[in-house]
This record gives structure tokens, sequence and C-alpha cells, in this order.
């Protein structure tokens, strides 16, 4: 079966987040993380059902749609879980949040690696937590963890680490010694880890694997609160469905309990997107991975031969964002430059970058909307 990312879907001037951002200017979107592709045609086909059906009351998920899930799980990671594990979410930046209120007190410090996904750094703060971040290293052309800084960072405070596996925004696929490696650092200092996986079946370099974090070890295991959601993956995210897979009872209570009354239900289409996505489009997914594999190639064979003063530094593993260092161009404002020449990218600094550093690009889009994208970037350097 064959499924077309090519042709190009009208956004603009739609409900889109995306494109409403710069709705009535000649920019193309390159920011939030939502493809421009058409969802698999199966979950299309799923949707339309239960819409025929014409009733949308308060939803539960059905024993299929769990069924979907644990089945994903056991076929794509050979991770055997329990369907009393799994919570529902309508959305994995709530389950930032719940979990920083739910293993943390007021005062007391949650730990992670950047630059990172903006929520990572904002959900602690909002439950009054505090919010510690340890920069990445680049080493031989890689993005590393420094792990002196990261034992360094540990306070009698520090209660919580946040890791995002595969990571978002350098594109890393963590690796089973790193992962480990962190499992024990959670352990010696006995902090429950947060492992958000919502990128995990975007992994486009073959030779790489998904490990889900809490697969290394039943010690490990207890301790970890998995975060998955098939928004990314399957392009899916403004139907608000995600999961906790929490195998510990205690702390799943503990998680449980912090949803209380501030946590709104999945909803029915969300529920059946899910199941069909894990169920019935692992075909699209890996067109989907083909196709993303060749954008990301288009990428940095451009940014090599035309965009002098853009560095790709690290190999782009997994998800459709790409990472460019641009503190060469000397810009000020490298967003406001790209967006007077039509182009919308993430701001670094949201992330934890310098100002002026990096910013952050998604590739979710047609071959067309990418070239297109980076003939305007290359415009942007000429008239710097």
């Amino acid at each position: 079966m064959t499924f077309d990312f090519d042709t190009p879907v009208q956004r603009a001037e739609t409900d889109s987040q995306k494109w409403q951002k710069y709705a009535g200017r000649d920019i193309l979107p390159m920011w939030v993380a939502d493809m421009d592709f058409k969802c698999a045609p199966a979950i299309l086909a799923a949707l339309h059902a239960r819409v025929d059906h014409g009733i949308f009351g308060y939803a539960r998920p059905e024993k299929s749609t769990v069924d979907a899930v644990v089945d994903a799980m056991e076929r794509n990671y050979g991770w055997k879980i329990d369907a009393s594990w799994i919570v529902w979410l309508p959305g994995l930046v709530v389950a930032l949040n719940v979990t920083a209120q739910a293993f943390a007190a007021p005062g007391e410090e949650v730990l992670t690696l950047s630059p990172v996904y903006p929520p990572f750094m904002s959900a602690p703060k909002n439950a009054a937590r505090a919010s510690v971040q340890v920069p990445f290293e680049l080493t031989a052309g890689a993005w590393t963890i420094n792990w002196d800084a990261l034992e360094r960072a540990v306070t009698p405070r520090t209660k919580l680490f946040y890791l995002c596996n595969p990571h978002n925004p350098v594109a890393r696929v963590w690796r089973r010694e790193e992962l480990v490696r962190l499992a024990d650092f959670c352990e010696r200092h006995d902090l429950v880890l947060c492992s958000d996986e919502i990128h995990c079946d975007l992994i486009l370099d073959p030779a790489l694997k998904h490990i889900p974090t809490a697969l290394l070890s039943p010690e490990i295991a207890a301790r970890t609160i998995t975060l998955m959601a098939p928004s990314k993956t399957y392009n899916v995210p403004g139907l608000g469905t995600s999961f906790a897979i929490i195998s510990d009872a205690g702390r799943r209570t503990r998680f449980v309990r912090a949803t209380a009354g501030i946590v709104a239900e999945v909803n029915n289409l969300g529920y059946v997107a899910c199941e069909a996505a894990y169920r019935d489009g692992e075909p699209w997914r890996q067109a989907l991975l083909a196709y993303l594999r060749g954008n990301r190639d288009f990428l940095l064979a451009t940014v090599a031969r035309e965009l002098p003063g853009i560095v790709i530094e690290a190999p782009i593993e997994a998800t459709y964002l790409a990472w460019l260092n641009v503190a060469a161009l000397g810009l000020a404002d490298p967003i406001a430059h790209f967006e007077q020449h039509g182009v919308g990218l993430s701001e670094g600094t949201y992330f934890g970058a310098a100002k002026g550093h990096y910013v952050r690009m998604n590739l979710g889009c047609t071959r067309a909307t990418l070239a297109e994208a980076l003939r305007r970037m290359k415009l942007a350097l000429a008239a710097r």
C-alpha cells in the first residue's frame, strides 16, 4: 500500500495553531511539533465510523483500545505491560505537571537535561517546585550527558528526574548503556524517573532501537513513570490522548491522586484514534519514517552546501525536529530575521539555549515545503 506525503493539505485559515500564528503573513510555519500530513487512512476510517454513530457522551476506553496499547508495547519493544498500569491522560504536558505535583513537594527540585522541550522546565515551576537543568555536552559530534555535572546538581531537595527519550530538541536516541547509567543515578539518589517517550516510534536511524526506560530492570521500573502517546507519530495531537505506564501500585496511586479534580477525561475520538493507530497504523508509520528520513537527508545536504553559518552539530537520529546552531550568523534575534524572510522557527531560548545561538526546525512537511523554507533561509543569510 502506498501513502501520499507530497500532496499539500491546506491548513491556513483552519483551526491549526501552527498556521494561525502567521495568519495573513507569507511565513511558512516550521515551529510547533505537529506535521502537515493527513493521518493514516486507518485512523480516518475509524474516526468516520465513530462520528457516524452520532453520540458523544462521556467516554472510557474499551477493552480493544487497551489491548491495542498493550499489544503495541510487546510487539514494538518486547515490553509486557499489564492493562492496570495504564493511566489515560489528555496530553503529556498535563502528565509532566501531574508528575511534578505527585512526586515533589513545594520547594523541592526536579532535575533534567538541557536544552529540552520547554514544559520540562515550566511544569515544576507551575507547582512551586524548582527546575534544575544540567546542560548537555557536545562530544565527538554527539550530544552527551555531563555525568559529573549531573552528580553535582543533586541536592537533598532533588526528588524527581525528567528524561526525554528520544530527546526533543536534539533528536538523540539514548543507548542502553546511557539509560542503565541514568537508572543507577536515580536509584542511588532515590529519584523518581519520569521518562517522556512520546517520540519513541519516530526513530529515523534504522540501526537504532527505542528502549523503554522501565524495561531495563524491575528495580528501575518500580520508580519510573513512562509517558507515551500516538500523537506525534500518527499526527493526532489535537485529539488529546496520551497515557502514563506506571507498574508500581503505590506510585500509580500517588499519580492518579494528583490528577483528581483538575485533569480532564480523554474524549471519544481520541480513544478511537489511539486504538486505530496502534492496531492498524504500522504500514503508514513505516512509510512516514521513510519520508522523514528523506527530509532529514535533504536538510543535511542543503545546510552543508548552501547555508553557511548554520550548523547541525549532531546526527538527527529520531523525531522530525532539527536543532540548528545559528550562533555564527551573529544575529541578535534569529527568529525575527528568518520570519522577515518567510520562515517561522522555534526560539532556542525556550529550550534553555543561549539567546541567538539555536533555533529548532520542524521537518514534518512536504519535501516541497521544506525546499521552499530552505530557499528562503538562504535568502535570509544573504540579506544579513
